[in-house]
């Protein structure tokens, strides 16, 4: 039997694949669309990151004021109570209460079509610390949610 030679490049790529899946993320993409739901239920940061980007993307048809989406991330202990207090401070404010010091980053309201990026610091945020990011319109943040973590 003829021993096929061994192609270094592949062994190169998929030893460097591997390495790479084992890392975490320091920029996000999150997908939306026309369902009270993220594409995404969980994600995971590394701490060694200078920042920690994310960008949603709106891919359904209605416009914001209909099912908008947003991407907020908070301790998970407060992500209730800052979208109950958000639902007052309206689609102008992103459903997020001005000067709210429990959000850590979050996006704008976004519709169909449209698109927003937000970057933040890791410095506020704890390895193993517990995390959720959710969608603060009214009414979505109950089921529109995921785990964020940081290693």
């Amino acid at each position: 039997m003829k021993r096929q030679p061994i192609n270094r490049y592949l062994i190169a790529a998929v030893l460097c694949s591997a390495a790479s899946s084992a890392w975490s993320a320091c920029d996000f993409e999150v997908q939306v669309d026309d369902a009270m739901a993220f594409k995404v239920t969980e994600m995971a940061a590394d701490k060694s990151c200078e920042a920690i980007n994310v960008t949603i993307n709106h891919t359904g048809q209605l416009p914001k004021q209909t099912m908008g989406h947003n991407w907020t991330l908070s301790k998970s202990a407060d992500y209730q109570a800052i979208a109950i207090d958000g639902m007052n401070a309206g689609l102008e404010n992103d459903y997020i209460k001005p000067g709210d010091e429990r959000v850590i980053a979050h996006t704008k309201v976004i519709g169909s079509g449209e698109s927003d990026s937000i970057s933040f610091s890791t410095s506020a945020l704890e390895a193993g610390g517990d995390y959720t990011f959710f969608c603060s319109f009214p009414g979505h943040w109950s089921v529109m949610r995921g785990k964020f973590t940081v290693n």
